[in-house]
C-alpha cells in the first residue's frame, strides 16, 4: 500500500537534518516505486550568476531517493546513501524544480534510483541523478 503524501512530508519533518529542510521541498506525489518531490525557487538556494545551486539539487535527488523507498517499503526504514552520481544539464534560475525518483531496483538490502530533475516552468531537464542506498533495518 502506498504512503499518502502528509504521511511522506511526516518522514521528511522526522527524518532529515534542519539545513535539508530548510530546502523547503514538499512530496507532490508518491507510487509503488517512485516519489516525485517540489524544490521550490528561493533566491537563497541560487549561486553566483543566479542559477540553483548544484549542492541543492543534489540534496534534493537524495532525499527524493529516501522517500521512493519509504514508499515502496510501506514506510521508513533506515537506510544510508552508498553512491550518488549527478549529471547537470542546464541551470535553473527563478522556477521551481520537479524532482521525481524511480526505483529500479528495491532489494531486501539495496536500493537502486535513476531521478530526473526537471524546471517547472519550462519542463525542461535540468539534472539526472543515480543513487544507490544500503537498507539498515
Amino acid at each position: 500500500m502506498t504512503m499518502t503524501s502528509a504521511e511522506a512530508d511526516k518522514i521528511l519533518a522526522d527524518n532529515f537534518a534542519p539545513w535539508v529542510l530548510e530546502l523547503g521541498l514538499s512530496v507532490e506525489s508518491l507510487g509503488g516505486d517512485r516519489a516525485v518531490l517540489r524544490l521550490p525557487w528561493s533566491a537563497r538556494l541560487a549561486r553566483e550568476g543566479g542559477g540553483m545551486s548544484g549542492q541543492a539539487l543534489m540534496a534534493a535527488a537524495d532525499t527524493a531517493t529516501v522517500i521512493a523507498v519509504s514508499s515502496a517499503r510501506g514506510g521508513f526504514v533506515p537506510m544510508t546513501t552508498v553512491q550518488q552520481s549527478t549529471s547537470f544539464q542546464r541551470a535553473v534560475t527563478g522556477s521551481d524544480v520537479v524532482v521525481e525518483a524511480v526505483l529500479s531496483k528495491l532489494g531486501r538490502r539495496m536500493a537502486f534510483a535513476d531521478i530526473t530533475m526537471t524546471e517547472e516552468s519550462s519542463g525542461r531537464l535540468a539534472a539526472r541523478a543515480s543513487t544507490v542506498y544500503a537498507l539498515l533495518d
